[in-house]
């Protein structure tokens, strides 16, 4: 009976798009606007240092957090909630909250129709009870090791569900700021001296998998989409440091005792998290600064002198590559 009443029951367009649209938080941010991400999925952004990965998370969290509407003022934000796990140890609020001011204040010119630049505004009228009502959703946790992240997942569902259960409701984004920040400490405790009493408590596989176990099971009880950095740890030719390296690319005659070298103006992704994280994430970006030569023409043909960065899909992967910048308005593509 009821399998014939489910598929005789009709659902109306309006219905339909109310609840693709609560399942489907619409982010259209970019560089993470290329695919239709929704809860459950699991996004990791990849990029050496300096190569905005954090900006990108609080960009998100801004657009998350802001309201719809405000006062008669349109916003264009989620009105949801974010949790914000810093691995890194990093974070700063007050770039948090001036990144929101100027989110609110670039919406209060284009509504006023006020033509002034952003940097020489001094009088900032943004409504302060707006900003306050919008650091109420941002969910902040830091931890400073994997048994402190494993304990916080262990303990997150409960705590939502029984002391803010009409906060929880409205957590769209879980944000893991950085998933590797703790891979060479739990490499190393793999090591046991010989001779000695003590007990492998854990390894980096087995404490990965048991991250990996308790986002999943977490995300049955509040399904919400994850955003998660790493760190590339292996050099390449664009790195910092001016480190130059040649990589070689083998043909199919090495096999023979001949083989070409290639230089790679680009470092191919490497991956390093073990297996059970590799096969967890859903979908991988990768994020870099161009290079010197991209960002001279940039400014050329663009009149600006802001640092232009390079995102590329790897998984699924895409042949092309977005060219961004980051300003007080947030992050914008480059044609």
């Amino acid at each position: 009976m009821d399998v014939r009443q489910w598929l005789s029951t009709d659902e109306t367009a309006e219905t339909f798009i109310s609840r693709v649209s609560t399942s489907r938080p619409p982010l259209l941010l970019p560089p993470l606007h290329r695919f239709p991400l929704h809860s459950g999925n699991v996004v990791e952004i990849v990029g050496p240092s300096s190569s905005a990965k954090t900006h990108i998370l609080l960009q998100v969290a801004v657009h998350s957090i802001l309201p719809k509407e405000w006062n008669g003022v349109s916003y264009g934000g989620l009105e949801k909630s974010v949790m914000f796990v810093d691995l890194d140890c990093r974070f700063d609020v007050l770039r948090l909250r001036r990144l929101l001011q100027l989110r609110i204040f670039s919406v209060h010119q284009l509504s006023r129709g006020v033509k002034n630049e952003l940097h020489d505004a001094r009088d900032w009228t943004c409504d302060q009870e707006l900003i306050n009502k919008c650091l109420e959703r941002f969910l902040y946790v830091r931890c400073y090791d994997s048994l402190e992240f494993l304990a916080m997942l262990k303990t997150l569902s409960y705590q939502l569900q029984t002391k803010r259960q009409e906060l929880a409701s409205k957590v769209y984004f879980m944000m893991i700021d950085s998933i590797g920040a703790y891979y060479w400490v739990d490499r190393a405790s793999t090591s046991v001296p010989l001779g000695s009493n003590n007990r492998k408590i854990f390894s980096l596989q087995s404490v990965t998998e048991a991250v990996v176990r308790e986002i999943q099971n977490f995300l049955h009880v509040q399904p919400m989409l994850v955003l998660a950095t790493k760190a590339t740890i292996f050099g390449d030719k664009s790195a910092t440091n001016d480190i130059k390296r040649t990589f070689r690319k083998w043909s199919s005659e090495d096999a023979s005792g001949h083989h070409t070298t290639e230089s790679s103006p680009e470092k191919v992704h490497r991956e390093y998290m073990p297996s059970a994280w590799q096969s967890f994430v859903t979908h991988r970006i990768s994020v870099r600064p161009s290079s010197p030569e991209s960002c001279a023409t940039n400014c050329l043909n663009n009149t600006t002198d802001e640092q232009v960065y390079l995102a590329q899909w790897l998984l699924p992967s895409l042949g092309f590559k977005d060219k961004f910048v980051i300003n007080d308005a947030g992050i914008s593509i480059v044609p």
